[in-house]
């Protein structure tokens, strides 16, 4: 995990495929500072349009350690972190750089591992699909992960109404 005095945060883009530096975000997220605002404009710079970069991949260790650590079921850290996991490598995205694949990958390891004590104790249907996706894209199933944290159940029964 990059720590936070790593030189490498100043040269990393986000969603805007601009350099953008997630840790003045990531403070407050962790400091449960306006957290709603925080995870909105987190949203807006990791992931834009389809687009992630370096950025997004860095602070998914974080955004998992700090999600970890809050004791909260939050939809948005289970949902961001399946949206910039099925964004790499799609669209032009970038690949997770190699120094980063091993923190990376197991912040998502650790988030599924979370998710399967939290999915039977939340109560949203949004998030339960979005700990869903995660466990699913954990596992390798990539195109269930999607299909979860895309469509809820009224726009998946319009797709396919005999379910």
């Amino acid at each position: 995990m990059l720590d936070w005095d790593d030189s490498r945060w100043a040269n990393l883009d986000g969603g805007y495929r601009m350099r953008f530096d997630p840790r003045p975000l990531l403070t407050k997220l962790e400091a449960g500072e306006n957290s709603a605002a925080t995870w909105d404009s987190l949203w807006d710079e990791l992931h834009h349009q389809g687009d992630v970069g370096e950025a997004s991949f860095a602070a998914v260790p974080h955004i998992v350690r700090i999600y970890r650590n809050s004791g909260k079921i939050e939809w948005s850290a289970y949902a961001m972190v399946a949206i910039i996991e099925l964004a790499r490598n799609a669209g032009g995205n970038p690949d997770v750089p190699e120094w980063m694949k091993d923190d990376y990958f197991g912040a998502i390891r650790r988030l599924a591992e979370t998710g399967t004590e939290q999915v039977l104790h939340a109560k949203d249907p949004d998030t339960i699909r979005a700990i869903l996706s995660v466990l699913a894209i954990e596992r390798g199933l990539r195109v269930c992960g999607k299909i979860l944290v895309n469509y809820s159940e009224d726009e998946l029964l319009e797709i396919a109404p005999e379910l």
